[in-house]
């Protein structure tokens, strides 16, 4: 760990960041307040503490050279100018914002939330009712069984419970941990590491988009936003035509996408509108573009408004219709299915070029597990998936290549009143005027989750007394995010330790294109919604304010890049790294999901798809994973 001098650097860096100012609208002590005030230090040496060595040598070495050049005895615009100068301190500095507007106290509150006028946890009804046990494993571990699945998400949960259904015994493996609902606290900090890869958002390797994904028994349905849109008619149409998935553009794919909608309770009713989808209404209607009521796969009986606004950090009333719930548990309860939680799958076992099963280790334990089964499934999420195949020398050459993110850029606009975007779900209304642009590959509009922290972390400012101006007026601001189909794509590939790296570039002269347009279109929305004050999120770049030369806003925001150091990318749906197609030169699954190179080995989660959806992509994941659980009870 650190040293008591590099802790006090730490602690210094902290209250640099977010200092105290004299401010005379301080009634509740909000300017007064310093990081340290918060626990913001106490946190960030937490997350220290859970980084790998390296990375904790290094953050070392950074303060020792900061105190070395005089930062512990510099003034405050000394102290500034010199984080300013040394970029490797962003990475840092997005730390402790998150940690001095994110972090709960010991009340379940953090004192600058009175100044968002964030009311933090909803009381919550217990939702009772059975709940699924997990194998408890000790010691090393030796199963049969007719199928394996790896991983327990949109797609790995789905196919668990039609194959145990369907008679087979079936064991899951999940790398994350298993949580009920009475895990889950609603809030933000403690959700991003329990329930988030890799602790929360992520970069890529080369630092161009932060990704977000679920992690755990449910995968991203538990954490996601129930945002639930079938798959568009001109994608099942590439599909069939280009990639040889050809049932996909007809009525069997239908029945499909149906009864999924169905298993979850799929409806419009859940869905109320605060301040922010009704800026996003009145904006689209004016503009005259087209405009749309999510549905949602939540339970109305069981709804309240101001549980559903928290919904990213876990569901703990039950109302949330998750494949934990509505298929893990019967498949457990119900047919005798077996769940082995914090097992990560090493590798897949081929014998005679067949699947045999799998080999996985858990992390409390560091047992073994070894199950023996002819099907494995293969359903890690695209960010992990291809490392199964990498670490186990099958799949060929496609695996990991032609990752697709949905990179989403974000803006946000000031309407001068509490927009309460902590009430209701995160995401009511969709802009969807532009989704069928450029040959389909154009991009949506859609809210976001209120976070305190991930906000504070993600505004762009060039002074700590700017970005605290920014949070001051934070309650009274919304966050539209500008999702494009992406043509180009990244790649997932191995580091020496065996673990999955991401890395993506957005190159594609398409996708840059499409990511000016969203940008331009967001910020006209915002407008038209009546906000006097906009702001994109890019290193940089100041806000827009009512008066100023929008058009020569917009054209400032069109020439920050796309990239690490630019615009803020981020990406919630990773697909395509072990996609399906007729040529396995590009493709790792046949058009049914069993690989072209090792029979039993199907792939079940959102890395089969052929290109993007272009669209929030869990219902297209659930409706493959079942048309792909037909094939394999049918082979």
């Amino acid at each position: 760990m650190l040293t008591p001098e590099q802790t006090d650097v730490l602690r210094l860096l902290c209250d640099t960041v977010v200092p105290a100012l004299d401010h005379p609208d301080d009634h509740d002590g909000f300017w007064a307040r310093k990081a340290t005030d918060t626990g913001a230090d106490q946190g960030v040496l937490a997350l220290i503490g859970g980084l790998p060595a390296e990375h904790r040598q290094g953050l070392a070495a950074l303060f020792d050279a900061l105190a070395a050049n005089g930062f512990t005895t510099g003034p405050q615009a000394a102290r500034e100018q010199m984080l300013a100068a040394i970029p490797e301190t962003g990475p840092l500095v997005s730390m402790i914002l998150l940690m001095t507007y994110g972090l709960a106290g010991p009340d379940g509150r953090n004192p600058n939330w009175t100044r968002f006028g964030y009311p933090g946890p909803a009381p919550v009804t217990a939702p009772g009712g059975r709940t699924a046990e997990v194998l408890r494993i000790d010691g090393d571990q030796d199963l049969d069984a007719d199928a394996v699945v790896i991983g327990s998400g949109a797609g790995g949960g789905l196919i668990a419970g039609r194959l145990a259904a369907a008679g087979l015994r079936v064991v899951v493996l999940e790398a994350g941990r298993h949580r009920t609902a009475a895990d889950f606290h609603q809030l933000e900090l403690a959700a991003y590491q329990a329930s988030y890869w890799r602790g929360g958002p992520v970069p890529t390797a080369d630092g161009n988009i932060n990704l977000v994904a679920g992690a755990g028994v449910g995968g991203g349905t538990v954490i996601n936003w129930t945002n639930c849109l079938k798959t568009r008619a001109g994608v099942r149409r590439q599909w069939a035509t280009e990639h040889g998935l050809t049932d996909v553009a007809t009525s069997d794919f239908d029945r499909h996408l149906d009864a999924v909608w169905r298993e979850l309770s799929v409806n419009d009713r859940c869905s109320e509108f605060n301040r922010i989808h009704e800026a996003m209404a009145r904006g689209a209607e004016k503009l005259g573009w087209s405009f749309a009521t999510i549905f949602r796969n939540w339970d109305e009986k069981r709804h309240d408004a101001r549980v559903a606004g928290h919904l990213g950090f876990g569901d703990p009333s039950g109302a949330k219709q998750s494949t934990l719930k509505v298929y893990l548990e019967p498949a457990i309860l119900d047919h005798g299915a077996r769940l082995i939680d914090d097992c990560r799958v090493e590798r897949i076992l081929v014998e005679g070029g067949r699947a045999a099963g799998v080999v996985g280790r858990t992390g409390s334990q560091n047992a073994t597990v070894t199950v023996r089964a002819p099907i494995v499934v293969v359903a890690a999420g695209a960010l992990e998936s291809p490392g199964v195949l990498l670490r186990s020398g099958i799949g060929g050459p496609a695996v990991g290549r032609y990752l697709r993110l949905h990179p989403c850029t974000v803006t946000m606009g000031d309407y001068g009143e509490d927009m309460r975007g902590w009430w209701g779900p995160p995401q009511a209304g969709l802009v969807n005027e532009f989704a069928e642009v450029d040959d389909g590959y154009g991009f949506l509009m859609e809210s976001v989750q209120y976070a305190t922290g991930l906000g504070a972390s993600s505004v762009p400012f060039t002074s700590p007394a700017e970005h605290k101006e920014a949070m001051a007026g934070y309650r009274d601001n919304g966050s539209y995010i500008g999702l494009i189909r992406d043509h180009g794509h990244g790649r997932v590939t191995l580091d020496p330790a065996g673990n999955t790296v991401a890395w993506y570039d957005l190159t594609d002269e398409r996708d840059i294109g499409n990511t000016h347009r969203a940008l331009e279109a967001q910020i006209h929305l915002h407008r038209a919604g009546g906000a006097r004050r906009i702001q994109a999120f890019g290193r940089g770049l100041g806000p827009w304010t009512e008066g100023d030369d929008l058009d020569a806003y917009i054209a400032q925001v069109k020439r920050v890049p796309l990239r690490a150091g630019g615009m803020t990318l981020f990406s919630a749906h990773q697909m395509g790294s072990c996609r399906m197609g007729t040529d396995p030169a590009t493709s790792v699954a046949d058009p049914r999901g069993e690989l072209h190179d090792t029979p039993g080995v199907w792939i079940g989660d959102a890395s089969a798809f052929p290109t993007p959806s272009g669209t929030n992509p869990m219902i297209t994941i659930m409706a493959l994973a079942s048309r792909t659980a037909s094939h394999i009870t049918s082979s």
